[in-house]
């Protein structure tokens, strides 16, 4: 009998994440029970962009068919040492021919690992290049997936509209913000990732997982 292996490959929200704020609003002693505050930005830690991010369409977060969060999916293993790597349509040739319509792909580049530098992992992070994104929208992919924060250079606002708006244009969901990767054995398997449903949302943080059929 086939055994599922789960992983979590989003991350916990915990400060001093960027954009991530816990202040306590209840005590157990004073109230009766337990309770935060929280305060989010809409794009912090694990995260889902809606085509409305960039205003590629007016489509917001919570319009998105639940069955888009739910995919087969290919993970793409790189090896990124040099800051601001481009990942660029070479680097999935070797298994382009494996990916179909409707699936997912997530490149693994151990960039979570950076989460606690901002100086790296925010500004020095590996982009998706123009014809990687176009070659993603030919092969009509559900779900773009990435470890750093976001899929272009949040430091070249003409590059990052540009990126997000060719992929959220043709209808392709950006997962950013991903981490645990590594701990994922086989390079195929489900992805579920269920962003919180925000009426009116440009993004929302996301509950990823990822399922593995063990033999």
């Amino acid at each position: 009998m086939n055994n599922k292996r789960i992983t979590d490959i989003s991350m916990s929200f915990e400060e001093p994440m960027r954009g991530f704020r816990k202040t306590v609003s209840m005590k157990m002693k004073v109230d009766g029970w337990n309770a935060s505050t929280l305060e989010i930005y809409s794009h912090a830690g694990t995260h889902m962009d809606a085509p409305l991010h960039f205003e590629a369409n007016d489509t917001t977060i919570d319009k998105i068919p639940v069955e888009r969060f739910i995919c087969n999916c290919h993970i793409i293993r790189l090896k990124v040492t040099e800051p601001g790597y481009v990942i660029t349509k070479m680097d999935v040739e070797s298994i382009g021919d494996h990916i179909r319509p409707g699936e997912g792909v997530i490149f693994e580049t151990g960039w979570s690992h950076y989460k606690d530098d901002p100086s790296i992992y925010r500004d020095q992070l590996p982009r998706i290049s123009n014809d990687l994104a176009r070659w993603m929208v030919k092969k009509q992919i559900n779900l773009l997936g990435v470890e750093p924060p976001s899929i272009g250079d949040v430091n070249n606002l003409e590059e990052l509209q540009e990126i997000h708006r060719i992929l959220l244009d043709a209808g392709i969901l950006i997962l950013e913000g991903l981490c645990n990767l590594d701990s994922i054995q086989l390079d195929y398997g489900k992805l579920v990732a269920l962003p919180l449903k925000i009426s009116g949302g440009d993004g929302a943080p996301v509950r990823a997982i990822f399922l593995e059929e063990q033999p």
